[in-house]
């Protein structure tokens, strides 16, 4: 089985942090953002991967590369953003069967036993979260045996709860890039962009069925504020660590202090992660993810995101800094 991950996109609502990372090398729980798919696809036994790429390409080729070198991994720009269905449609040179395709705005909880588990004569699964503002998300419409009859983009009545997620399961590959085929083929695009959930629409029209699976968990990654929220869960289902040492620390869980942090007279938690080689002392420190080698000194901070190498003195409130900023309040101590 290929597997296919668009990630062309710039992260707009994630500036200043994506000015200079790449959204899924974005850390979320001390690690980034696409490590915990990329871990739960080594698992699958997944060998080969078809990375769509764009902003910031050669940042995540480094990344997979270094970190994954066991993946046979293809990385193809996507040098227009002509949307999604466009971008799985690059992919095409390198599917020759079943594929995966993954979005990894979120990470997920999901049960991939599922492809196991389909009946013959089955196109594929998508995967979704039943949600109560349905209003936000394309939700999908399915009939009474489960399976998808149409997809919806925020509807303002509840024709369905069940919000696309960005995860699908294509067993019939050339149906689907029939599909693709035809959504770009139209004499007109929603904005300039053209969308994957358009050739799903084509395959059922087509006669295919397509599975639909609810997953247990899906969080966000997409903006600051649902990045902490991700944050706060991994933390309390299995990524907290305590600080090693410390001098007049109180810790309120869940924290993740990474080995070699240096805490002194700080409070910090809950919903707090700090990096290898940062510094905090004298500060308050609450919902704040906080990079590598950053000093945080006489602050009291919340409901921040704060890259590597970044120094924050003498600042109260929520502050988003990308790597290598400074900043410094007007009653900051000097450094020393």
């Amino acid at each position: 089985m290929k597997v296919v991950i668009p990630l062309a996109g710039k992260g707009t609502r994630l500036r200043p942090h994506t000015h200079v990372t790449p959204k899924p090398l974005l850390r979320v729980g001390g690690r980034p953002v696409m490590s915990y798919i990329l871990d739960d696809l080594v698992e699958l036994g997944v060998s080969e991967i078809v990375f769509i790429t764009g902003y910031l390409k050669e940042k995540i080729e480094s990344y997979v590369r270094s970190e994954y070198p066991a993946f046979t991994a293809h990385f193809v720009e996507q040098a227009i953003q002509d949307g999604t269905a466009g971008a799985v449609k690059l992919a095409q040179p390198y599917v020759d069967g079943e594929l995966l395709v993954i979005f990894v705005d979120t990470l997920f909880d999901a049960d991939l036993g599922a492809i196991g588990r389909l009946p013959e004569g089955d196109a594929g699964i998508l995967w979704a979260k039943e949600v109560d503002d349905f209003q936000r998300f394309g939700v999908i419409v399915t009939d009474g045996g489960g399976y998808m009859t149409r997809i919806v983009e925020k509807p303002k009545d509840p024709i369905s709860r069940l919000a696309n997620i960005g995860l699908y399961y294509i067993r019939d590959h050339e149906l689907l890039f029939r599909g693709i085929d035809a959504t770009i083929g139209r004499a007109t695009s929603q904005g300039g962009e053209y969308y994957l959930t358009d050739a799903f629409q084509y395959m059922i029209d087509h006669g295919a069925r397509l599975r639909v699976e609810e997953v247990e968990g899906w969080y966000d990654c997409g903006k600051p504020e649902t990045l902490l929220e991700t944050n706060r869960h991994l933390l309390e289902t299995g990524r907290a660590l305590g600080p090693r040492g410390g001098y007049d620390v109180h810790i309120t869980e869940p924290v993740r202090i990474e080995e070699g942090a240096v805490l002194r007279s700080a409070q910090v938690g809950p919903n707090v992660t700090v990096g290898a080689g940062t510094t905090i002392r004298g500060a308050v420190v609450r919902d704040a993810i906080i990079g590598e080698r950053s000093s945080i000194e006489s602050a009291e901070l919340h409901d921040s995101i704060i890259g590597d190498h970044v120094t924050v003195r003498g600042v109260k409130g929520s502050v988003q800094l990308a790597d290598h900023a400074e900043i410094l309040g007007d009653d900051a101590p000097g450094p020393g």
